[in-house]
């Protein structure tokens, strides 16, 4: 009995022996396994690092078409209207449009916002404007004087090269209409800059293009 039990205790050790021993080649294989597939990804060409394309992102910005004709502000001023309710505010502008190759044009308007008023001024000024036959070095050719309301104003031509030498808002109607050699007087005592714009337009009306 005893021999019996002796020999069953070293054949579980045997067994145990044998058990620790597969696991441990189980263990060695994984290993190898793992140490293979280390090399097979090392082998792989490495790849270039990734870099954002910052082109496709770019957009193209709108730009407004520019517009042929020149323009500048001769007169803005807040309007008051007192209602029932209170006061109702609004602006008024005086603009003047031009090519600088001979047509011209004055425009006033009203808008609760500058931006309206400005943008209504304009569309005016191109309904009203005027086409003018200059002479060669973009003068006048003859003296010409106009009056609107208080103003009055006298344009004279001068010789070749002389340069525009006149004031106020008259000057601003010459520059955008394209006139060069002139010399002008505002006669009257009124200082009004629309009245002066449309005493000129007046006054340039002599030379316009009759269509």
């Amino acid at each position: 009995m005893v021999e019996e039990k002796e020999i069953k205790k070293e054949d579980k050790k045997e067994e145990a022996i044998n058990v620790v021993a597969d696991s441990n080649k189980e263990v060695e294989n994984k290993k190898d396994v793992k140490d293979s597939s280390v090399e097979e990804k090392k082998s792989f060409p490495s790849r270039a690092p990734f870099k954002k394309n910052f082109n496709s992102r770019k957009r193209k910005k709108f730009t407004k078409p520019r517009s042929e004709f020149d323009q500048k502000i001769i007169k803005i001023r807040r309007v008051t209207r007192v209602m029932s309710g209170g006061r109702r505010f609004s602006f008024s502008v005086a603009i003047v449009l031009g090519n600088k190759n001979g047509k011209v044009g004055v425009g006033v308007a009203k808008a609760n916002d500058t931006a309206l008023a400005i943008e209504k001024a304009a569309k005016k000024a191109k309904k009203n404007m005027i086409e003018l036959k200059l002479t060669k070095n973009n003068s006048i050719p003859y003296d010409v004087s106009k009056k609107y309301c208080a103003s009055v104003i006298q344009i004279l031509p001068t010789k070749e090269g002389s340069g525009l030498s006149v004031g106020s808002s008259l000057k601003t109607v010459l520059e955008l209409a394209g006139i060069t050699d002139v010399t002008a007087k505002i006669i009257s005592r009124g200082k009004n800059q629309l009245n002066i714009a449309k005493a000129t337009i007046e006054a340039l009306r002599d030379f316009e293009v009759q269509k």
